[in-house]
């Protein structure tokens, strides 16, 4: 059976892929450092719930630690790596910016270094659509330039898109980016706008609306994001023999087996047109305290998944009502609210 590598099996996004390549018969070890950049008991519980699955097992440990990483992945010896955990958060990078210095580059660092160690067939990174930063041109495309970015948080992913692609380079090791867009769903973190309008509507909390509610986000279901991952571990990128034969939509490195893919929904949500789906489905009208973009910030962002199509035959697509509708349902059911 195939050994898959997962950093961040307790964050949100690593719980989920983990459950999927669970059930399509993988075997998983996970890594997570547990830190309380929110609630530590929800990671907890999503471990508890993974670790009833007799073919995964997990490392609790910072990225930092190259030691602790190391040991685990070179007691587990796996034929893939996929890296998620990272210090997210755009707003928290205005704070606490070197905690992503740590994580997001030396942790970085350290996996790419154990991937080359182990010669993985496939290593699988995390980036953000955050990355696009100050560029107009929608929808986001990976070939287009993104040199803008507009916080330490996309600075240190677009730092390790540039890592990866040196490593894919000198080591010919096959490496594969992501770019995410705003990621929602069951088990989701309670930074993220869904959560935290859930739960101030229903404890009838106002609900802060920046941009005067002029923003627009590609929200995309987390089980739409975790199946375009899954399908993407197969597609692994080879150095080309003839670099002008790469397609003008394709991000394939002309010098590296190395390549950038978008997963979004590829449908741009009006931030007012979101906050009015979570109150029908609440049944609850939100108190709306509208304030100006934060610094930082972005008014939009829009994906184009046609790589995605192309090297998967698949396209996220579930509608933003029916997600918020599975959000809403767990969130209930989880704080019986």
């Amino acid at each position: 059976m195939t050994r898959v590598f997962i950093t961040g099996t307790a964050g949100f996004i690593g719980f989920h892929l983990a459950r999927v390549l669970l059930d399509d018969s993988f075997v998983v070890h996970g890594f997570d450092g547990m830190t309380d950049y929110y609630d530590v008991v929800l990671k907890q519980r999503r471990h508890q719930i993974l670790l009833e699955n007799q073919n995964f097992e997990a490392t609790e440990a910072l990225l930092e630690d190259d030691a602790a990483l190391s040991q685990a992945i070179d007691g587990f010896g796996p034929d893939i790596i996929v890296h998620l955990a990272a210090q997210a958060g755009v707003r928290y990078s205005l704070e606490q910016p070197r905690a992503y210095i740590d994580a997001n580059i030396v942790g970085t660092f350290n996996v790419m270094e154990a991937a080359r160690r182990h010669a993985v067939q496939h290593l699988l990174m995390a980036s953000t659509s955050s990355v696009y930063g100050a560029n107009t041109q929608m929808p986001y495309a990976e070939i287009h330039k993104a040199d803008s970015q507009m916080t330490i948080y996309a600075a240190t992913k677009k730092a390790t898109e540039a890592m990866g692609h040196s490593y894919a380079h000198l080591w010919n090791l096959p490496t594969t980016m992501f770019r995410f867009f705003t990621v929602y769903g069951p088990w989701g973190r309670p930074d993220m706008a869904l959560f935290k309008f859930v739960d101030a509507i229903l404890d009838g909390r106002p609900i802060d609306i920046y941009n005067l509610g002029e923003m627009y986000r590609d929200f995309t279901y987390v089980d739409d994001l975790v199946r375009g991952i899954r399908l993407l571990i197969d597609a692994v990128p080879v150095r080309p023999d003839r670099p002008e034969d790469i397609p003008e939509w394709d991000s394939l490195s002309p010098v590296a087996p190395y390549r950038v893919v978008n997963i979004g929904n590829s449908d741009k949500v009006r931030l007012e047109d979101f906050v009015d789906a979570i109150e029908a489905e609440l049944g609850v009208k939100a108190d709306r305290n509208y304030m100006e973009m934060q610094k930082g910030d972005v008014p939009a962002t829009w994906a184009d998944a046609t790589l995605l199509n192309e090297l998967t035959g698949y396209r996220p697509q579930t509608d933003v009502r029916d997600g918020i509708a599975q959000f809403v349902s767990w969130f209930r059911n989880y704080y019986q609210k």
